[in-house]
């Protein structure tokens, strides 16, 4: 069966990483926590990735068409 991604925002994936890297600059994990944890945190910055490249993308495209002018 096909696991659902979850996706959030830029600012949700900021934040939930930042709680990401408090948990694991503590003491209370196992290695297999910090790990999971981890593992979690590099699909979040991905995520984050394609998400800032779909943006980018877009001004991109408003730029050449015109649309976004210089303030």
């Amino acid at each position: 069966m096909e696991e659902k991604k979850e996706t959030f925002s830029i600012e949700e994936t900021f934040a939930i990483l930042d709680d990401l890297l408090g948990r694991l600059e503590g003491d209370e994990l196992t290695m297999e926590e910090s790990f999971e944890t981890y593992a979690k945190g590099l699909a979040l910055v991905k995520q984050c990735r394609e998400s800032i490249d779909e943006v980018e993308k877009k001004v991109l495209v408003l730029e050449e068409s015109g649309d976004l002018h210089e303030f």
